[in-house]
């Protein structure tokens, strides 16, 4: 069992991330996570990265310093999100860049990934923050929305997808399941247009022109290569944010549970 010295070259909520060797990162997960997420995310890694899906590829799964973690392909370059920040007269480029990687990810169909509209049922019916009412509306409304078999990336945003020299890498692909793509595209949408109002008047009014003309410009592109024909990707926003309020981001909870009763009361 090998032992790290370093510290983490990066880091969030449930795992850190190490340098392994020259070729190799590793995600190490932290000790409260459950022991079987890792072996839930090797299977589903390796699904996604066999689809020829761009993703790190992923390696073994190991134990270091008491904690289990996963070896991924290194991937060298920094995060969209990143190089906005550093270089803002890429937004538009960049905004392009985010909805043909998706509208390439929503393409595929493939085998042991599961599914969307389970995953959201179970967090609509876990979430403290629903009124009995707006619960059953949610899933009712979810009921009526109709499937797909399509790859779906489930958290897929500026932050997940790292600028490479051979084109743009989705990341961190935990909430992969297969659905309708508009659910991923509704997704997506959710988590841009609720970082601009949490933002609120904490950031310029210019950053927050700019972050909506980045965010028109995305749904913008996806369109142009997959018309929404049927408006699915609205209908499924309000039940998304119903999903959302279950991972309990108390900043998020207002803006959420409106956005559930815009869409389900009209």
């Amino acid at each position: 069992m090998k032992e790290l010295t370093s510290s983490p070259i990066a880091e969030g909520r449930t795992a850190e991330i190490y340098s392994w060797d020259d070729q190799h990162v590793l995600k190490l997960y932290r000790d409260w996570c459950p022991v079987d997420w890792v072996e839930y995310e090797s299977q589903i890694a390796r699904a996604v990265y066999g689809a020829g899906i761009p993703s790190p590829e992923p390696g073994e799964i190991v134990e270091v310093n008491g904690r289990r973690g996963l070896i991924y392909e290194r991937i060298e370059g920094v995060s969209m999100l990143q190089d906005m920040n550093a270089r803002l007269w890429m937004l538009l480029k960049h905004a392009h860049s985010l909805a043909e990687l998706q509208v390439q990810i929503n393409q595929k169909s493939i085998t042991g990934l599961p599914s969307y509209k389970d995953r959201l049922r179970h967090d609509i019916n876990n979430t403290p923050h629903l009124s009995p009412e707006l619960r059953e509306k949610a899933v009712n409304a979810l009921a009526s929305l109709p499937d797909g078999r399509n790859v779906c990336h489930g958290d897929y945003h500026p932050g997940n997808v790292i600028l490479t020299k051979s084109g743009p890498v989705a990341i961190d692909w935990m909430a992969a399941s297969f659905g309708s793509p508009w659910t991923d595209v509704a997704r997506t949408n959710l988590l841009l247009s609720i970082g601009a109002k949490r933002a609120g008047r904490q950031v310029s009014p210019i950053i927050r022109a700019v972050i909506s003309l980045y965010h028109r410009t995305y749904l913008k592109r996806y369109f142009a290569l997959r018309p929404d024909k049927e408006n699915e990707s609205s209908r499924w926003t309000p039940v998304i944010a119903a999903a959302r309020l279950s991972e309990d981001i108390s900043a998020e909870r207002e803006v959420l549970i409106k956005m559930v009763e815009a869409g389900l009361n009209a």
